[in-house]
């Protein structure tokens, strides 16, 4: 059983809190890294057609013998494949990768402004959730800007939006915004990037206190923001390490220690300029 308790996202859909992320993960080793994450008890699981694991993503749901409505599965489009008819084929190839016939929750992987596609990408995504082929439609890497134009030229507010959010860039205009809209906020890169912030004195400190490791208190603080969180990690001991963060919290001295360490400093690419294909 797991241990994670839901949110609720805009169109009444539970999702996980905390879930299980393969980003850089070989297909080859996604399947192992899932499976050990299932085992422990995480049922989200977040991959994207760009990371070049669905495949092994699927095998491992396929084989771990949970029910299919007990699992919730995040894909994402990528950016060459923005436009209404280009979204709708890629879909189609990423649900044949995973071996399913729905996924749970389905994601703009960036807005690639420069190409100015994202609006159209989005109404073929709405016209796969009217047909039930994904349960919620959401975005990744969206600016505010970008939300609002989004939200003013469809019919569907994003169930998510899935940004780079960790105790050196704390999001809080994006966060704001994304609650005055209904939308969930989806922390990626949520313990940064190397060791940095895990090594962080007032971080170290909170962790000694609680007699927790420093990532768990990261976690926990993004939890208790309210944030979804999808660390990511191949070693058995570190995925069971990131999902025990439910039988403890942090107080507010240190919420307030952990909110003073913002910087605004990306780890990861500025949405307002990435257009790779």
């Amino acid at each position: 059983m797991s241990k994670v308790p839901p949110i609720i996202l805009n169109n009444g859909v539970e999702m996980p809190q905390l879930g299980f992320g393969v980003w850089q993960v070989p297909d080859a080793e996604a399947e192992g890294a899932v499976a050990t994450a299932l085992q422990a008890g995480y049922r989200s699981i977040d991959t994207a057609a760009i990371y070049g694991n669905e495949e092994g993503t699927g095998r491992a749901v396929a084989a771990s013998g949970i029910p299919r409505e007990d699992l919730f599965i995040t894909t994402k489009v990528w950016n060459r494949d923005h436009g209404y008819d280009a979204t709708l084929r890629a879909f189609d190839q990423s649900l044949a990768r995973l071996g399913l016939d729905h996924v749970d929750l389905y994601l703009i992987h960036w807005p690639t402004p420069a190409r100015d596609r994202y609006v159209d990408t989005y109404k073929a995504f709405e016209k796969l959730y009217a047909d039930g082929r994904v349960r919620a439609i959401g975005v990744s890497n969206f600016l505010p800007e970008h939300l609002e134009r989004l939200i003013g030229e469809t019919s569907v507010v994003p169930a998510v939006n899935q940004i780079e959010l960790h105790p050196h860039l704390q999001q809080h205009a994006a966060r704001e915004y994304h609650a005055e809209q209904g939308i969930a906020t989806e922390a990626y890169s949520p313990l940064g990037s190397g060791k940095g912030i895990l090594e962080i004195p007032a971080i170290v400190a909170i962790a000694q206190k609680h007699n927790r490791t420093p990532a768990q208190v990261v976690l926990r603080w993004h939890l208790q923001l309210g944030n979804v969180v999808i660390p990511k990690s191949v070693t058995p001991a570190r995925i069971a390490e990131n999902i025990d963060v439910f039988d403890f919290s942090l107080d507010a001295e240190d919420l307030a220690a952990i909110s003073a360490l913002n910087e605004d400093r990306r780890v990861g690419s500025d949405p307002a300029k990435f257009n790779a294909a």
